[in-house]
């Protein structure tokens, strides 16, 4: 059984997870409306990978007899000046997310609770790859900086990128 901080610390990671799917389908239409669909393909995978995040927060509650609470969404941005803006605010999103991660990991071995503590390990190491996938392409687009054709390669490489369910541990 969860205890009442524990659940109400998860409760708020699942928003601040689909707030994250709702801020990558923002990004999606932002980069749909400039022409880049490789870029947009990449967004759907993160809309898609952060939707998977948030449903596994919920179903580990339930697991755990707690209770979900599901709370308002925030409304994203909708707007960039630049891909490289995007992705930096991208980069500080996932650097944000990495810390709740890490406050709820430390609220787990303060209450003792060993499950949900191994449980965020996966979370953990997620959170280490979001970070340097997103800031290799922030590294790319920097070298690229107002070069079309090299921000039509980069886009041309984002849309081979295919959101895949992880296979049950």
């Amino acid at each position: 059984m969860l205890k009442k901080k524990m659940m109400k610390a998860l409760n708020e990671q699942i928003n601040a997870e689909m707030y994250s799917s709702y801020l990558y389908l923002s990004m999606e239409s932002y980069f749909q409306s400039v022409s880049l669909a490789g870029f947009a393909a990449w967004m759907r995978g993160q809309v898609q990978e952060e939707l998977m995040h948030s449903m596994k927060f919920y179903d580990f509650v339930n697991e755990r007899g707690g209770r979900v609470t599901l709370d308002t969404i925030n409304k994203p941005e909708t707007s960039w000046k630049s891909p490289l803006m995007a992705f930096e605010h991208i980069l500080r999103h996932e650097q944000m997310v990495t810390e709740l991660i890490n406050d709820l990991v430390d609220l787990a071995i303060r209450e003792k609770d060993h499950a949900t503590n191994i449980f965020l390990q996966w979370f953990v190491t997620e959170q280490v790859e979001e970070e340097a996938s997103v800031g290799e392409i922030v590294d790319k687009l920097k070298l690229i900086k107002d070069n079309s054709s090299g921000l039509f390669l980069l886009d041309a490489e984002m849309s081979k990128r295919v959101f895949t369910l992880p296979q049950p541990e």
